[in-house]
């Protein structure tokens, strides 16, 4: 039988602290989403008062109700969605042949294209000339304002080019060579089927960014229609409390009661959206967790 080494004191002690410390730290995470779930379908006079901090009080789902009754929200929900599959798409595009074509040794100039990248991760134009440049090529209101700005990641091309470095190995690119194997498709029949954890990484990376994504739909997008869920959204609570409060500062008696119920129906709305925007994406994550890990760690050092 092997032997079983023995762990000394210290080693336990180090466990429990990590035990501890992943613990706390899983409480830390999971309570605000818990309050939030909660929040979305109590009572908004428990919530307000503090009488509810943890498990629904008063269950009432009408400011789920009144979030789908509102047209703007679907519209925002398929906005964003168009926006997020062909955001990630070419994403995925650029990246992974860029990757690619870094990670090769016999590209000639790659040193100075890799130089190139870098450059852009620590300077940028500003918020500014991009606008600029965005309204002389005529994207101003429309999706690929959104979209084609950040077609790529310099850091996700980083973490690709070294897990195709790690991950492809060079006996392999030779032999495909030698069976006459061009290098596009050696990149479309080889490498890319033989890559499905760093594409689920990146389209998990890119996926995300653009559907959390609302600050360049205020800055390019005029038309309502085309606002990405996040805008919506943000007009729904930012919107509503300015009304809100402008009302409540010149009304008194009856009318104040009234705004007072009308604020916690905001209030009601503010978790009930929370959870309407973050849920897709809660539900999407389980489905690429497997490659998550293996994805990263595998990009994870930086050569």
């Amino acid at each position: 039988m092997a032997a079983v080494i023995k762990e000394s004191k210290t080693d336990r002690l180090f466990l429990i602290c990590n035990y501890l410390y992943v613990a706390i730290a899983f409480v830390l995470v999971l309570y605000p989403v818990v309050y939030i779930l909660s929040a979305s379908i109590s009572t908004p006079s428990y919530v307000n008062s503090g009488e509810m901090w943890l498990l629904p009080k008063g269950i009432t789902f009408e400011g789920y109700m009144r979030v789908f009754e509102n047209s703007k929200i679907w519209v925002g929900y398929g906005n964003t969605i168009l926006y997020t599959v062909v955001g990630t798409l070419i994403n995925l595009l650029v990246t992974l042949p860029a990757a690619y074509a870094l990670s090769r040794k016999d590209f000639v100039g790659r040193g100075f294209f890799m130089g190139m990248f870098l450059v852009t991760m620590f300077f940028s134009g500003g918020l500014i000339p991009t606008y600029l440049i965005v309204k002389q090529l005529g994207l101003v209101n429309s999706m690929w304002a959104l979209i084609l700005p950040g077609a790529a990641s310099v850091w996700n091309i980083i973490v690709a080019r070294t897990f195709f470095q790690s991950t492809i190995p060079i006996e392999l690119q030779e032999a495909a060579h030698m069976d006459g194997c061009t290098n596009l498709r050696l990149f479309l029949k080889i490498v890319v089927p033989l890559s499905t954890p760093i594409i689920a990484v990146m389209a998990l990376f890119y996926g995300v960014g653009h559907w959390n994504s609302y600050f360049n739909a205020l800055v390019y997008l005029n038309d309502q229609s085309k606002y990405p869920l996040q805008m919506v959204l943000r007009q729904i609570l930012v919107l509503q409390e300015m009304s809100t409060s402008a009302q409540g500062a010149a009304t008194s008696g009856e009318a104040a009661m009234a705004m007072n119920a009308k604020a916690d129906m905001a209030a009601l709305l503010k978790y009930a959206v929370i959870i309407v925007a973050t849920l897709p994406i809660i539900a999407v994550y389980p489905f690429v967790q497997r490659y998550f890990v293996q994805g990263v760690m595998i990009g994870s050092v930086k050569g």
